[in-house]
């Protein structure tokens, strides 16, 4: 492998990390994809800062627990198609990608205008994907 394909490899990779464990994120992890595995876990969003955005895709069907993705406050809005149908987003604080129904290939993608996270996103299966609040 020359010098160049190495450093390409290492560039692409900065921007990708596999969740296997709970993860705060912080701004610092802002323009990261993260892979989510099969045993669901707790990501906690950093606090609102315009220009923030993740991107959280499943690799492996969500087999035991919930992947949930949670904001201090009520501030998520927007939308993801489920099976086909829209599901919307409207001043919620947690997104879920739900145990024995998320399959790999379902993902979100969240960003940040300073005042709201904006999500967007699918899935395949019927309730796989929700948003909700307390």
């Amino acid at each position: 492998m020359s010098t160049t394909s190495i450093f390409r490899h290492e560039t692409a990779q900065k921007g990708v990390e596999t969740l296997t464990a709970d993860k705060t994120l912080t701004y610092s992890d802002s323009g990261k994809i993260f892979l989510l595995d099969a045993t669901g876990e707790v990501i906690t969003l950093p606090s609102l800062l315009s220009g923030l955005h993740f991107k959280f895709r499943c690799i492996a069907a969500t087999a035991t627990s919930d992947w949930t993705i949670v904001s201090s406050t009520n501030v998520i809005q927007g939308y993801a198609s489920v099976n086909y149908a829209t599901v919307a987003a409207s001043n919620e604080n947690t997104i879920s990608f739900v145990a024995t129904k998320a399959i790999a290939g379902d993902e979100v993608e969240l960003f940040c205008d300073g005042t709201s996270w904006h999500v967007s996103g699918h899935a395949s299966v019927a309730a796989a994907l929700t948003f909700t609040a307390p």
